[in-house]
């Protein structure tokens, strides 16, 4: 309906002239800008990393009151020739650590631990605390082999004693130079103790080797509980139960694997994809946790490479725990942690406006067009140093889309974390928009677009550590330099189109 413009003044004239314009104009047709805001980087609450040095392969351990103990081995960039002790995080919530320092230095030049490894703690029934940790020393112990099982014992879990004389190598046709990662628990089926062990057989290479005990001290072994043939190794195994289902974890090839089966004996088999997050040390050495009925997988994101934002990572970062989720079909998800929650809680508004392409923006929701060979960009503003980002996903068969960052005045180029349905991937790699199809995937996991047509994301991010997670189902964690320093946040599409729906971001209050 046409007002009735008699008895208006010109300014009022002209002042309603441009409501009444702006009514029929489509939000975001009309590239824009939103002003760069303050950034300041901040603390890792979710993501603890020791100041001047890395986390390293985690141990967690729950206590009678359901606190996570994450002990790991400590890494620094100028390792002596004693190294990686294992310091200690506690936590009630995964949001807030509490660091205790070292509870366990490496031994000297003749011990067998001049070098710390991977292992596990526990509490016997009488309440006293073990931690079985893996000895290393490349002088071979006189022939014994470099790697070896060991011993420490506590009263508080704080003050650790070594009790030597329980140190055991490898059996007949191991490798001695490659046993390591023990894992020990109690088996309610067998009364008594498990030990795994990541070991490698003469004949049928990288295996999950057990051991049983009655008393922590005295060990028999029962042979391999998992031999794929496939990997050189099968480090920092760990076995538990979700429902009906047993699954077996362990890490090779700089990534964290899974394999299922129906019995703590086994046989266990690998799903055709047993990976939850990425490649490249993006996710490594990960063992479970289970506190208050929730189970956690718990590992390390690696330091960024020689390069920045390359998608390739070092060994040793910063601490990274998912959720683990039980499919109906048997197989493993992961989720954010759902302590998250209580820490975001700070509603943040969504505002956005077209950098490029076709992009339509109504309330909390995009939608962006873009022909082949080009992109249509959508940004959302500065993003802030630690938020939670949650959207539902539709994009084209075969078409990419995802999360953009850059865009300040001190760097207006966008690069893009990637939803590419046509390779049924998620990837990172530091490449900018438009450069998308000159180079590959090369740091990513394999996801299933065709199962459904729409796709919930969460992003969490602090500081420069961006994790994706889609569908429950995996996750892609990152650190994304590019996004941080005042980079701005956005959405887009390449050759395809693609909607964000119900867009809402939350900051820790």
């Amino acid at each position: 309906m046409i007002p009735d413009l008699k008895g208006l003044g010109m300014k009022r004239l002209y002042c309603l002239l441009v409501l009444c314009l702006g009514a029929v104009l489509i939000p975001g047709c009309a590239a824009s800008s939103l002003p760069d805001e303050p950034y300041e980087a901040g603390a890792y609450n979710l993501y603890p990393a020791p100041e001047g040095a890395y986390v390293g392969d985690t141990m967690p351990f729950v206590t009678k009151d359901g606190e996570l103990e994450l002990y790991y081995l400590y890494d620094t960039d100028h390792n002596g020739q004693g190294y990686h002790p294992i310091y200690k995080y506690s936590t009630e919530n995964l949001y807030s650590y509490e660091d205790h320092g070292m509870v366990l230095n490496f031994g000297r030049m003749s011990d067998p631990d001049p070098a710390l490894g991977t292992g596990s703690v526990l509490q016997d029934h009488d309440g006293l605390y073990h931690l079985f940790y893996t000895g290393h020393n490349d002088t071979g112990n006189g022939g014994k082999g470099k790697e070896c099982v060991m011993h420490a014992v506590s009263t508080d879990s704080e003050n650790w004693t070594k009790v030597p004389e329980d140190t055991f190598f490898s059996p007949e046709n191991y490798s001695k130079d490659d046993f390591r990662d023990p894992e020990v628990f109690w088996s309610e089926e067998d009364q008594c103790w498990w030990m795994l062990i990541a070991a490698r057989e003469d004949t049928q290479g990288g295996v999950v080797a057990r051991y049983t005990s009655a008393d922590l001290k005295n060990w028999t072994f029962e042979g391999p509980l998992y031999a794929p043939h496939e990997q050189y190794m099968l480090e920092c195994p760990d076995l538990f139960k979700m429902g009906d289902k047993y699954y077996l974890t362990y890490s090779w090839d700089c990534v964290t694997y899974y394999a299922v089966g129906d019995s703590a004996y086994g046989p266990f088999k690998a799903p055709a994809d047993n990976v939850l997050d990425g490649n490249n040390f993006i996710f490594y050495a990960a063992k479970t946790a289970e506190i208050g009925g929730t189970r956690y997988l718990c590992g390390w994101l690696g330091r960024a490479g020689l390069s920045s934002d390359s998608g390739v990572y070092q060994w040793a970062g910063n601490v990274l725990n998912h959720q683990l989720v039980q499919k109906e079909d048997g197989t493993l998800g992961v989720c954010e942690p759902e302590t998250f929650s209580q820490y975001f809680t700070a509603e943040k508004k969504v505002n956005a406006v077209k950098k490029a392409g076709k992009v339509k923006v109504k309330g909390n929701s995009i939608t962006l067009s873009a022909d082949a060979g080009s992109y249509a960009l959508a940004d959302m503003g500065t993003r802030a140093q630690t938020m939670v980002l949650e959207c539902d996903v539709k994009l084209d068969d075969n078409g990419i889309a995802g999360f953009a960052f850059g865009g300040s005045e001190a760097d207006p180029s966008y690069t893009a974390l990637c939803l590419n349905a046509g390779e049924d991937l998620v990837h990172y790699e530091g490449t900018e928009i438009q450069d998308l199809e000159k180079y590959g995937p090369e740091a990513y996991t394999k996801f299933d677009f065709s199962k459904t047509d729409t796709h919930h994301v969460t992003l969490v991010c602090e500081n420069e550590i961006v994790v994706l997670y889609i569908d429950d189902t995996k996750a892609l964690s990152s650190r994304i330099r590019h996004s941080v320093d005042g980079a701005h946040i956005g959405v887009f599409s390449y050759g395809c189109g693609a909607s964000f729906e119900n867009i809402t971001m939350k900051l820790p209050n």
